[in-house]
């Protein structure tokens, strides 16, 4: 006779000890996770964008240092509470799996120190329930696609866990405890469920931050739509609120008008000495008096808040998006301006877009590509200070660490690779990376190049793949590049070596996690597709003001001057998408896809950016647009296709960097040199 969740409990539980003592052991080592900085945000949504970075600069020297109190929610707890002085900080949206985000947050890296015990709030809204059917709704002009989940979102969150309850248990004890090493002496947790798991999930965290931990179960109750007469209508969720530590307390106390002010009734007021309205408050003797002209009551465990109206300026159309006015509750009960607020369940933004309008630090990732641009798009809107886009760094590297072992080398990836598309390995003697294979069919030769996770494929790449071609064992009809990551000029440099016996294709990014899912290789095989890449064309950058300065222009012996402007027009060309046979959509919907991108492919992208100073190493984007912003064109189903951006003169030759985001989330950039005018 099987267990019962509750027998499995002491078994999940010590197994999710075991797996974050292993993440927590490993942040030691030189394998340690790190994030890959793949955008620095700078919101500037405006297609005529003027001088944004030197504005940015001048506001800076006027005030000194960027003040958090502008463009904030205005403070229910105490409005004229200061900032607290801030270390230098870049905020952060995440994309990737929380368990690896958070082991690099606790790793450290160059540019910021271990976030050990630094963490001052944590807010999570994890998956309620592993039923759930996550499918995203895709609106293009003149058609709606529904797209299903990616293998890797379909593991966190849908039902193709196999022990339904038991599994959602070990996927959430490991975090939590990750999350406990991340909070500070002082700091507190609120996680947010309803009734599907609420009572197991209570348990683990009792074991997990202790039972003398626990503060409260907050109730926040909601009023929606009526519901079928055969029950109760459901009007509310549970929130658990622990503590780090003994020391718990509100940072603020928490104060809401009674309800029969709100009401607009003063029957049970009564008139004191000195003219002013009070009722008496308190139990057993212990009363006191409560007066109307003052902040109200202390908060209880029950929170009436209401649900996002259909029309509210906040609402994202994300299925699980919760009210800011929630969030804005339990930061400004628990934090300061500028301590630091995470959220691993990003969802909608919502926790982000709070700590950010209440001059917080903040924290937020989200496994889904869609939660992150809504994320991005969101933040963006809201005007809010430069943020860090990451991904996790080797990702590929860590998922085979996670399916194959912490020992495993590159060129059993590579095997692995190979095999699934079909490729014979070649000989140790003739491929000592065991990263080459060969496909033999028809009287036709093929040779196959698996390309590392931990590198970008490009130029070089490409080159020796050809060399190989034309020389190994006597020589090749074609050669195939596996390539994992990508150059980002790789498609103008597929263009410019223009070689019909050269074929570039992109390995799955899921590969692992499907690999762990079939449970081993056999399973998988002939169901795989390697896809041919996506990539981006722009026209000539135009320049007005781009001629080389004279010394004169300059200033005097290097004497300072007022620094001249030029303008640049950036204007996209064409969009070519990922093979739509790899996007994880049914036969109906591929063919209105294939439709739309052959009949207007630039209606395919979500979101792009220009970073007009580009220095090869990190994206700064400086202008943005996507779908939905209607302050350019009135066009929520289309961005603009021409950006023109005013930025300081640059004496040097300069690189302009474009990079997009199709609806799918899936990326490209081209890089281009800019001509003096």
């Amino acid at each position: 006779m099987p267990k019962s969740l509750l027998e499995q409990l002491p078994e999940i539980v010590a197994k999710g000890r075991q797996q974050a003592e292993k993440i927590l052991e490993s942040i030691e080592s030189r394998h340690r996770v790190q994030l890959q900085t793949r955008e620095i945000v700078l919101p500037a949504k405006d297609a005529a964008a003027h001088d944004w970075i030197t504005s940015q600069n001048r506001q800076a020297q006027r005030e000194g240092v960027f003040n958090p109190t502008q463009r904030t929610l205005i403070d229910p707890v105490q409005p004229g509470l200061s900032a607290a002085p801030e270390a230098p900080w870049t905020n952060r949206l995440i994309y990737g799996d929380n368990l690896l985000a958070m082991a690099a947050l606790l790793a450290g890296d160059d540019t910021t120190p271990s976030l050990r015990g630094k963490v001052d709030l944590i807010y999570i809204d994890p998956p309620f329930d592993s039923k759930a059917d996550y499918r995203t709704k895709v609106t293009l002009p003149g058609v709606e696609l529904e797209q299903k989940p990616t293998v890797i979102e379909q593991f966190a969150y849908s039902d193709t866990w196999s022990d339904g309850t038991a599994s959602y248990l070990a996927m959430i004890t490991p975090r939590l405890i990750l999350m406990r090493e991340l909070l500070a002496d002082t700091g507190s947790i609120y996680v947010h469920l309803d009734w599907h798991v609420v009572h197991y999930v209570k348990i683990v965290m009792d074991e997990v931050f202790g039972k003398t931990n626990f503060v409260n179960e907050l109730i926040w109750h909601y009023r929606r739509w009526t519901a079928p007469a055969y029950n109760y209508q459901r009007l509310h969720d549970t929130l658990f609120w622990y503590a780090k530590n003994k020391e718990r307390r509100l940072y603020n106390t928490v104060w809401v008008k009674p309800a029969n002010e709100e009401k607009g009734r003063n029957e049970s007021y009564e008139l004191d000495e000195d003219g002013r309205l009070f009722r008496w408050q308190g139990l057993h003797g212990e009363r006191y008096k409560i007066f109307r002209d003052e902040k109200g009551v202390h908060a209880g465990d029950v929170w009436d808040i209401a649900y996002i109206h259909p029309s509210a300026k906040e609402r994202t159309d994300y299925a699980t998006q919760k009210p800011e006015a929630l969030l804005v509750r339990i930061i400004a009960a628990h934090t300061a301006q500028g301590n630091l607020v995470a959220d691993f369940n990003g969802g909608s933004g919502t926790t982000a877009a709070v700590a950010e309008k209440l001059g917080r630090r903040w924290i937020t990732t989200d496994l889904g590509k869609p939660a992150c641009m809504i994320m991005r798009k969101r933040l963006i809107d809201q005007d809010a200070k430069p943020f860090l886009y990451q991904a996790i760094g080797d990702y590929q590297v860590e998922a085979a660490r996670a399916t194959l072992g912490r020992d495993f080398r590159i060129g059993d990836l590579s095997q692995i690779v190979l095999s699934l598309y079909g490729a014979l390995p070649l000989s140790p003697e003739d491929s000592p990376q065991r990263n080459l294979g060969h496909v033999t069919a028809g009287g036709s030769k093929t040779l196959v190049l698996a390309d590392s996770p931990n590198k970008l494929t490009g130029t070089a790449t490409l080159k020796k793949a050809i060399a190989q071609r034309d020389t190994l064992l006597g020589g090749w009809d074609r050669v195939v590049v596996l390539g994992w990551n990508f150059e980002p000029s790789i498609g103008e440099t597929i263009t410019a070596l223009n070689d019909e016996r050269l074929e570039v294709l992109v390995i799955p990014p899921d590969l692992m996690d499907r690999l762990k899912k079939k449970g081993g290789l056999e399973k998988l095989r002939g169901s795989v597709r390697f896809s041919s890449l996506q990539y981006l064309t722009i026209w000539p950058v135009e320049c007005v003001g781009c001629a080389v300065r004279t010394d004169e222009q300059h200033g005097a012996h290097g004497a300072p001057y007022e620094a001249a402007t030029e303008t640049l027009t950036v204007k996209l060309r064409n969009y070519v998408l990922l093979s739509p046979e790899a996007i994880n959509l049914d036969e109906a919907n591929r063919v209105k896809l294939q439709a739309i991108a052959n009949a207007e492919p630039l209606a395919l992208i979500e979101y792009w950016a220009v970073d007009p100073d580009y220095d090869g190493q990190v994206f700064r984007s400086v202008w943005q647009d996507y779908r939905g912003n209607t302050a350019n064109d009135g066009d929520p189903l289309r961005v603009v296709t021409q950006a023109t951006l005013t930025v300081p003169t640059k004496p040097d030759a300069r690189r302009v960097c474009v990079r997009v985001v199709d609806v799918f989330g899936f990326e490209a950039e081209v890089v281009t040199a800019v001509a003096a005018a």
